[in-house]
């Protein structure tokens, strides 16, 4: 599975309507309400504010909603091309102005899911989406005498978000995934010789 890591966005016009999609990370059904609610908020002007979203570890959370457009024709498709990238934690949002020109319920589910799409291939392009892989937080002490020895040692791993403090030892935190975690603390052990445990 993947997740959503930056965002994105697209814009293309049917028939005078002027479509807008984004792509925004979301970590939770709280936090998809609201980016929603920053989205209208922003785009006051809009007709519509259609969104769909995907969260959870198994992107077992999911929601829609088609904001005034005729039933089944604005989230649903957003919602399915969203599932289709089998991806995790986004948000998509696709913001309509009204041209004139009603496109009849066939034309927004075309018009929106080509949103969904379009946006989605710029998020690939750009880089936008990572493996989801579940972390595991860590810790340790080390002395001065064995810390580039140690950093040596962690540049092996999966390891981010290191945060170091430095005072009569070094403090050093971090998130490493989960199924390199046991590896990871037996390898600093050894390069340590016993010294350093998480």
């Amino acid at each position: 599975m993947i997740t959503l890591v930056k965002m994105a966005m697209a814009e293309f016009t049917v028939k005078g309507s002027r479509f807008l999609a984004e792509l925004l990370p979301c970590i939770s059904q709280q936090n998809a309400r609201e980016l929603l609610k920053s989205q209208k908020a922003k785009y006051k002007d809009a007709t519509h504010v259609v969104h769909a979203f995907i969260v959870g570890k198994g992107a077992e959370v999911r929601g829609m909603s088609d904001d005034g457009e005729p039933s089944g024709t604005a989230g649903r498709p957003v919602l399915d091309v969203l599932c289709g990238k089998n991806c995790t934690n986004a948000l998509l949002t696709v913001t309509r102005w009204f041209g004139g020109t009603l496109l009849g319920t066939g034309g927004l589910v075309k018009a929106y899911g080509d949103a969904a799409k379009l946006v989605i291939a710029v998020a690939e392009e750009r880089g936008a989406f990572a493996e989801l892989f579940e972390t595991r937080s860590f810790s340790f002490s080390v002395d001065y005498a064995r810390y580039e020895k140690i950093t040596r040692v962690m540049q092996q791993f999966s390891v981010s978000d290191i945060r170091e403090s430095f005072g009569l030892c070094v403090e050093v935190s971090g998130v490493i995934h989960i199924d390199e975690y046991d590896l990871f603390a037996a390898a600093l052990g050894d390069a340590s010789g016993g010294a350093v445990v998480l």
